[in-house]
């Protein structure tokens, strides 16, 4: 509906991530300077897919965040960072996780999964990703304690209980997750990734069933966004990249991620001048 009610109309060119190198800057500008590595989100306005943008020196809002590039990271591994870590870092936040908190991540091979498996590490949580089999590998070694593959194995038909379930699948239903709580558990289920009716589900949901917690999209801040950075600095999180496409093969990188099997993070890469 934001976009256009029959066929998009108010966003030309899509992409809400990027990194990248600034170029030119306004003559008002004091924060950036030529030649500054940069990554962060555009927000609503989206336009990231293009070889060049302009953004404010300090966007507002749904405007987006801007922040100076982790040092350890290439562009292409710094792009995947706002937006995907920005949902695991408030997701988590919101539950006010504590060091031993059971926290089961549905989808924890994907690209918000991968970011919230070691984000909950880092706050002290025991972490449970649930995933495909071809990505419980992937699910170790970013730090989860126990794996599930949901091709042989339904987390909701008994076994352990959780204090927080992140669900960016949306494929079970809301009262079967709801089981798999600890007294006083939370299930926060990422809209981003469900359809309407999941949504509109959820959020009646959680007028009236304990422990349902609401589907919301954070909001980027540029202080979340350097926080990311220092942890990526520190060590603490590494974005996963599944696989990189040229800007020209944009449309192929879509019908990869749809379906559905992508470990990580998909890049558009832009070619830079003299590489």
């Amino acid at each position: 509906m934001y976009a256009g009610l029959l066929k998009p109309k108010r966003i030309p060119i899509l992409g809400q991530e990027l990194a990248g190198e600034v170029v030119e800057v306004g003559n008002k500008v004091t924060t950036y300077r030529k030649g500054d590595q940069v990554f962060g989100t555009t927000g609503f306005r989206f336009g990231a897919y293009a070889e060049y943008i302009c953004l404010p020196e300090n966007p507002q809002d749904a405007q987006g965040v801007l922040a100076p590039k982790p040092a350890n990271l290439t562009f292409e591994e710094a792009a995947t960072v706002p937006t995907a870590a920005f949902e695991a870092l408030h997701f988590l936040r919101s539950a006010n996780i504590q060091p031993g908190s059971k926290v089961l991540i549905i989808g924890g091979g994907g690209s918000i999964g991968t970011f919230a498996i070691q984000l909950a590490r880092y706050f002290g949580a025991e972490v449970t990703g649930v995933d495909s089999t071809a990505k419980l590998d992937l699910m170790q070694s970013l730090g989860a304690d126990h794996v599930i593959d949901y091709t042989r194995e339904d987390f909701t038909l008994g076994g352990p209980r959780y204090d927080l379930i992140l669900d960016n699948v949306a494929n079970h239903p809301l009262s079967a997750c709801r089981r798999a709580l600890t007294p006083g558990g939370t299930l926060l289920p990422n809209s981003g990734n469900a359809g309407m009716s999941y949504v509109i589900k959820a959020f009646a949901a959680s007028l009236f069933a304990r422990g349902q917690g609401r589907p919301f999209v954070s909001t980027p801040k540029t202080e979340d966004l350097v926080t990311l950075k220092e942890l990526i600095e520190s060590g603490n999180v590494t974005p996963v990249v599944d696989r990189t496409y040229p800007l020209p093969d944009t449309p192929e990188a879509f019908r990869h991620l749809g379906e559905g099997h992508a470990r990580g993070k998909v890049v558009i890469s832009v070619e830079r001048p003299g590489a």
